[in-house]
C-alpha cells in the first residue's frame, strides 16, 4: 500500500539507503519555514504572498531587479517536486491531486504535441505528405508503430528538450511567483529513457553519443528538484496499467515487453533515483495497485528542506542555498528572461550520425513547407491570416526545437 518502500527495492539499493531518511524525520510544523504544507493542515490559516510577476509577459532583467527581489516571494511551499515512474503508472492523476493539496502549479509530462500543434492550434504533422522522408514528424504513436525507425535518436533528444523548456518553464514560476511546481518526469530522468532505448537496439552508438554530448552541454544550467517522489509499479502491474488505459498505440505495440519495461525499471532506480538522491529529496512508493495521496502529504510534511543548511559541503538543497539576494535575482532572470540564452546550448557540431542529420535539399524544402503552415509566418500574435493585429514591425518565426 501507499507509504511503504518495495523491500525489492531497498535489497537492491542496500538497507541504509538515503532513499528511507525521511521517514524518520520529526513531524512538520507549520510555523517552521523549512516545511511544506499542505492546505489540510493549514486549515484556515491564510498564506500571504507577494502579487505574482507576470514573468511570462513581462520578463524578468537587470532593471526589473533592482526594484522586485525574488527571496520574499519564496516561503515554505516554494519548492520543486517531481513526479517520476514508469508508464502508465498513475503519475498524471497523483500529480494533480499532490498539487491541489500542496496549492502548486501542476505541469504534465512533455509530449511532441507541443511541438507538432502550433499556437493557434494547427497540426504541423498534416504536412507530412508534403515533405522528404527525414522531415517528416516522429512523434510517440509513430515510436510504438515502428520503435526501429531512423527518427527513433531524433525523437528522444527532442523529448528531452521538450522536459528541459518546460523544466525552465517551472524554476521561473517558482522563482517569479513563489508558487510551488509539481512537475511529472524532468530533464534529469530523461536519461533513463534513452539508456533503455540504447539497449534495445533502437538508438545507435553513435546517437546515444550525441545525447550524452548534449545532456552534459545543459544539465548543470537548472536547479535540481527538492523533492522527487517515484510510483514503483511492478512490471506485470504496468503491462495491466497500459492494457486498463486501452491507448490503441501503446497497447498493439511490441515496444512494452517484460524485458524492455524492467530495464526501464532497474535504469530508474540503479541509475537516476541514486544519483538525484544525492541532491533532492526521495519518496518510493509501491503503486502497483495505486495509493492514497494524503499519505503520500503526511510524509512530505515531514521533510525539514533546511536540515543541511549549515553543512555547505553537502550537495543535497545546494542549488537552493544561495547566500546574497543578487544571486536569486540573477537566477530569476537566467530562467525567466534568458530561456533563448539556455536552449541555445543545445547547438552540438556533431556531424558523424547520418539519422541525425539532413541534406540541404531536404532541409530547404522543410523549411518552405513548415513556414507555409497557418500562423507560421511570423512570430505568435503577429500573424495577419489568423487574425492577429500585431505591430508593424515583424520577427520571422524561430525553428522551434530543432525542427
Amino acid at each position: 500500500m501507499a507509504g511503504i518502500v518495495r523491500v525489492a527495492f531497498v535489497k537492491a539499493i542496500g538497507p541504509n539507503s538515503k532513499f528511507l531518511n525521511v521517514q524518520n524525520a520529526l513531524p512538520a510544523a507549520l510555523s517552521q519555514k523549512c516545511k511544506i504544507s499542505g492546505k489540510t493542515m493549514r486549515g484556515s490559516v491564510k498564506v500571504s504572498k507577494p502579487k505574482p510577476w507576470p514573468y511570462k509577459e513581462k520578463g524578468y532583467g537587470l532593471l526589473q531587479a533592482m526594484f522586485d527581489k525574488t527571496s520574499k516571494r519564496l516561503d515554505e511551499n516554494s519548492k520543486i517536486i517531481c513526479v517520476e515512474g514508469p508508464i502508465a503508472a498513475g503519475k498524471t492523476q497523483f500529480a494533480k491531486e499532490l498539487a491541489d493539496e500542496l496549492e502548486m502549479l501542476h505541469m504534465q509530462d512533455a509530449n511532441m504535441d507541443m511541438i507538432y500543434i502550433n499556437p493557434y492550434g494547427y497540426d504541423m504533422r498534416k504536412l507530412d505528405p508534403q515533405l522528404p522522408e527525414s522531415t517528416r514528424s516522429f512523434d510517440e504513436k509513430n515510436f510504438c508503430a515502428n520503435p526501429n525507425h531512423p527518427l527513433v535518436a531524433q525523437l528522444q533528444i527532442r523529448m528531452y528538450m521538450l522536459r528541459y523548456s518546460r523544466y525552465i518553464d517551472a524554476l521561473a514560476h517558482v522563482l517569479s511567483t513563489g508558487q510551488g511546481v509539481v512537475i511529472e518526469r524532468s530533464p534529469f530522468s530523461d536519461v533513463v529513457f534513452a539508456e533503455t532505448l540504447y539497449k534495445h537496439g533502437y538508438i545507435s552508438k553513435g546517437a546515444r553519443s550525441v545525447y550524452h554530448d548534449i545532456r552534459h552541454n545543459t544539465i548543470s544550467e537548472l536547479m535540481k528538484p527538492h523533492l522527487v517522489i517515484y510510483l514503483d509499479n511492478s512490471v506485470s502491474a504496468v503491462k495491466e496499467k497500459i492494457k486498463a488505459r486501452n491507448l490503441p498505440h501503446e497497447v498493439n505495440s511490441k515496444v512494452f515487453t517484460d524485458e524492455f519495461l524492467k530495464d526501464m525499471e532497474l535504469n530508474y532506480k540503479l541509475n537516476h533515483l541514486k544519483e538525484i538522491s544525492v541532491h533532492a529529496e526521495l519518496l518510493v512508493y509501491d503503486w502497483s495497485n495505486g495509493g492514497e495521496t494524503e499519505v503520500v502529504v503526511e510524509d512530505i510534511e515531514r521533510i525539514d528542506f533546511n536540515q543541511f543548511e549549515k553543512d555547505r559541503h553537502n550537495k543535497k538543497m545546494k542549488d537552493w542555498r544561495l547566500p546574497l539576494e543578487w544571486d536569486w535575482c540573477e537566477r530569476r532572470i537566467k530562467y525567466g528572461n534568458d530561456k533563448h540564452v539556455l536552449m541555445n546550448y543545445f547547438n552540438i557540431p556533431r556531424f558523424d550520425v547520418p539519422e541525425l542529420l539532413r541534406d540541404a535539399d531536404s532541409s530547404k524544402k522543410f523549411k518552405d513547407v513548415w513556414f507555409s503552415a497557418p500562423g507560421m509566418k511570423y512570430i505568435y500574435g503577429y500573424n495577419e491570416d489568423m487574425g492577429d493585429t500585431g505591430l508593424l514591425t515583424k520577427t520571422k518565426i524561430d525553428t522551434r526545437y530543432g525542427m
